[in-house]
């Protein structure tokens, strides 16, 4: 998503997070006085690779975002062949949210524990144009549900999570949090060394953390 996209959808997401949660997230609003007093949860950043790696990747992605399926497919499986699963490198995921499809996404992935996270996450990204492409909500709802139970979670298990407005307030309260404190304008979007970078290609990637690394 570019920096005019971005700007727009922030935006909207802003507006949406202004509504009562359970207006626009979860499918059960039968929990929304209880959520609006509540003490939200700790939403922790999503890793992967050594955790006392000297050189931290991260990524702010969104779920819904075409460009970001895209770093997925063909640079994401790269960086983690080379650099995550050998231990060169921790890889740090924040999750950015344009739209309540992204934001019920990002909480069935977490629904799934740290175990299955990126298992899923691969999931949702290879299967963006199945899963996001329609305009009915309950339908989004049925097709995550349908890659829930792929990832073996059943429907209460499920209708828990995306049912959770206090977690669901937390996560857009990061990401906003998150995002405006790493400026970010445009998914995917990586800081590296405390710099940030726009969507690249595996070896433009590589030759960065090579740098980085030889320091």
């Amino acid at each position: 998503m570019n920096r005019r996209d971005f700007t727009a959808a922030m935006a909207a997401a802003l507006a949406l997070s202004a509504l009562p949660l359970w207006a626009q997230t979860a499918p059960d609003t039968s929990s929304a006085t209880e959520t609006a007093t509540a003490t939200l949860p700790d939403v922790p950043d999503m890793t992967l690779g050594n955790p006392d790696a000297k050189v931290v990747l991260t990524e702010y992605a969104s779920y819904t975002c075409p460009h970001c399926a895209h770093f997925h497919d063909e640079v994401f499986v790269n960086l983690k062949r080379d650099y995550i699963d050998t231990g060169k490198i921790k890889f740090v995921f924040r999750e950015v949210f344009f739209d309540r499809y992204g934001l019920w996404a990002a909480m069935l992935a977490r629904c799934g524990g740290d175990m299955r996270y990126f298992g899923i996450q691969d999931i949702l990204f290879s299967t963006q144009r199945d899963w996001a492409a329609s305009d009915d909500p309950a339908t989004v709802i049925d097709n995550l549900r349908r890659i829930g139970r792929t990832a073996g979670m059943d429907d209460a298990e499920m209708d828990k999570c995306l049912n959770d407005g206090a977690m669901a307030q937390a996560m857009v309260n990061k990401y906003q949090a998150d995002t405006k404190a790493d400026n970010i304008d445009s998914t995917p979007s990586l800081i590296l060394d405390g710099k940030k970078y726009s969507n690249m290609n595996y070896a433009d990637l590589k030759a960065l953390l090579d740098a980085e690394l030889a320091k």
